[in-house]
């Protein structure tokens, strides 16, 4: 399965950019500052944005992202994105790579730098290898933003839940939902 054919990345609505090291220190995400959002269109016309409530480390290079988490500001439209698309809400997606810390670390306080990250993107049992630009800025010595530079897409189809999404499409009486959506990043650390 080829996820990225250009700069196509999937619902996995999600990359986020993982635990980094910097020496001896060890960077973390700061959950209620960190967010993995996506977007969805229905019926061709309506457009909406929905965002994964649990992002966490599981270990000094790795994220894990709670499927089950999903929340579309509809409670049904939650259940069923978790029982249809998300495998019943038990799956995760896990994110794991590098960044290199040389490029970053020269930064001054409010100065940025777009960064080329390294990942593997585990998901519904495959893994693929992934590269991502994404704009780090330094904001104090001891926190950073790191956020998509750009939007990522995502394919349904490259990420094996055609079926969740027409299960969605079938229960919510819709004639069509978007197979490629938008993923947005915005991930803050602190060490």
């Amino acid at each position: 399965m080829k996820l990225f054919a250009s700069l196509l990345c999937g619902v996995s609505l999600f990359l986020a950019t993982p635990v980094f090291a910097d020496g001896h220190a060890a960077w973390k995400s700061v959950a209620d500052k960190s967010r993995v959002a996506f977007g969805s269109i229905k019926k061709n016309t309506t457009g909406e944005v929905h965002h994964f409530n649990s992002v966490s480390e599981t270990g000094e290079l790795a994220l894990t992202i709670d499927l089950g988490s999903v929340e579309t500001n509809i409670d049904i439209r939650n259940e069923r994105m978790g029982e249809h698309v998300f495998q019943k809400g038990a799956a995760t997606a896990v994110v794991t790579g590098t960044i290199d810390m040389e490029e970053v670390s020269g930064l001054k306080q409010g100065e940025t730098k777009v960064v080329e990250i390294e990942a593997t993107l585990a998901f519904a049992g495959s893994e693929d290898d992934i590269d991502v630009e994404m704009l780090v800025a330094k904001l104090s010595e001891n926190r950073v933003l790191v956020t998509t530079a750009d939007f990522m897409m995502l394919s349904t189809e490259d990420l094996g839940i055609d079926a969740g999404v027409d299960m969605l499409m079938k229960l919510a009486k819709l004639p069509g939902i978007t197979r490629v959506t938008p993923v947005a990043v915005r991930m803050v650390f602190e060490k």
